[in-house]
């Protein structure tokens, strides 16, 4: 009877860590797309996206705390603000170093970190920020008895799911989904076919930007807001894309979810054991299939 009630009690463990997984997953991927996009598309590792992804978040804050208008508004906030910080970071200094060695793009993005985290920190203080989710997904979704999901991560789960199916339905459906495929694919046949691809270039670091901007809104009332929270995920984001393949929203998406249930189951087995799993998992997918999971299968 014990080793019967053991087991039962390991396996809803189990199953509330896995569904503690996907929860993480949801919210890596929808850092892990936006860097994907701008990579698929401009060959670029941009890492300040953490940074971008840091200050999605603090917009939330700033609306609720000030009243401007509650979690929705911040959300707005969020996404228009961060997609305009991107577009100044592509037209008036990315831009000017495409040509240049990836080191100096890498360098580039990377004093941006800098800036960006030492800006917050002077505004908003090194303390850290706590909302609560929005009133509308305070409940419980109830699998079983003692297996639950709360609301709001259950919306959070279901808002990557959405992200994921408009940009494939942008891509593969619209003009605007075809112009980025060609582009990425030969920025040189474009240029010959009269794509101004240093707009397009910008309106796709736009769409990152926001989308990372989107992704720090809704984390926002799922963990503490500091100055570090850029420096928290772009790590685990990086790993995502490597995996995943870079510039494969696909394996963003696969790779987002696999992870999140390596950091979540990885800790039911051994202590740490969910942190070390991924970069496992990346070694091992750089030894065996370096190009990622699903690289090259999609523009």
């Amino acid at each position: 009877m014990l080793t019967h009630g053991a087991f039962m009690v390991s396996t809803g463990l189990l199953i509330d860590q896995v569904i503690t997984g996907i929860s993480i997953g949801s919210t890596l991927f929808l850092i892990a797309v936006g860097l994907s996009l701008i990579f698929g598309v401009l060959e670029v590792l941009n890492f300040a996206h953490g940074a971008l992804y840091m200050i999605g978040a603090y917009m939330v804050v700033v609306a609720i705390n000030d009243s401007l208008g509650g979690f929705w508004v911040g959300v707005v906030l969020a996404i228009l603000t961060v997609g305009l910080i991107g577009t100044v970071i592509e037209m008036g200094f990315l831009r000017r170093v495409y040509e240049r060695e990836e080191l100096d793009q890498l360098l580039l993005t990377f004093a941006f970190v800098l800036i960006i985290t030492d800006g917050v920190r002077n505004v908003f203080g090194s303390g850290s920020n706590v909302i609560d989710p929005p009133a509308l997904f305070r409940f419980d979704i109830v699998f079983t008895q003692g297996v639950s999901i709360p609301g709001y991560r259950a919306f959070v789960i279901l808002m990557s799911f959405v992200v994921m199916g408009a940009i494939f339905a942008v891509l593969r459906v619209t003009n605007f989904g075809r112009i980025v495929r060609a582009t990425s694919s030969d920025r040189d046949m474009a240029l010959l076919l009269g794509i101004n691809v240093p707009r397009l270039y910008t309106a796709v670091f736009f769409i990152g930007a926001a989308l990372a901007g989107l992704g720090g809104a809704l984390v926002a009332p799922l963990q503490s807001v500091t100055p570090e929270l850029g420096n928290q995920v772009i790590i685990n984001a990086f790993v995502i894309v490597v995996i995943g393949g870079l510039g494969s929203f696909g394996g963003a998406f696969v790779g987002a979810y696999l992870i999140g249930l390596m950091i979540a189951v990885g800790s039911v087995f051994a202590a740490g054991a969910g942190q070390l799993f991924p970069f496992v998992a990346l070694i091992v997918v750089l030894l065996v299939k370096p190009e990622g999971l699903f690289g090259g299968v999609e523009a």
